[in-house]
């Protein structure tokens, strides 16, 4: 199964595609969409839009997965956050891509074991977990495959639940 996981930011989105087996979860592709500070935020919008209409269409995911929405310590960043998130799932939808939902604290537990952890521990993880231990990986790149990742350790779990009478 081939996974999308993505990291909403206004600045930068982190993407990060694995294909995940019963055996193994394997790194496919990752990055970050920036989007020009320069440009209003309905322009940012759609060139977000724009990016990630293209990432589908070229690597064509099973499912899209993203973080659950936070509070935010500012009104208007979680406002923003909000309307980048929409066009990620509208970009899904649109595409007829199953999306898939997990909270922030869900994806540390999974990867590190423990819900209050750090930012370098779950680039460290997600580095270890998929061999990437030469590559260096930015913030938003690793938050999105670990996104990926705490998707490919539920899954099973999700299949065999479906499964019961």
């Amino acid at each position: 199964m081939r996974i999308l996981g993505i990291d909403p930011g206004s600045r930068r989105t982190g993407y990060g595609l694995i294909e995940a087996t019963p055996q193994q979860n394997r790194y496919i592709s990752s990055g970050c969409i920036r989007l020009p500070e320069s440009k209003s935020l309905a322009e940012r919008l759609v060139l977000l839009g724009d990016a990630l209409g293209d990432l589908i269409q070229q690597w064509q995911p099973d499912c899209g997965v993203v973080e659950e929405v936070f509070f935010a310590k500012h009104p208007r960043s979680a406002l923003v956050l909000g309307h980048v998130r929409g066009v990620v799932l509208l970009e899904l939808g649109r595409r007829q891509v199953r999306l898939h939902e997990y909270a922030p604290r869900q994806v540390k537990q999974s990867l590190v074991g423990t819900g209050s952890a750090q930012k370098e521990q779950i680039q460290h993880m997600v580095r270890i977990l998929l061999n990437l231990r030469s590559r260096p990986l930015q913030e938003d790149e690793a938050d999105a495959l670990a996104v990926s990742l705490t998707h490919a350790h539920i899954l099973p779990l999700q299949q065999r639940l479906q499964r019961l009478p």
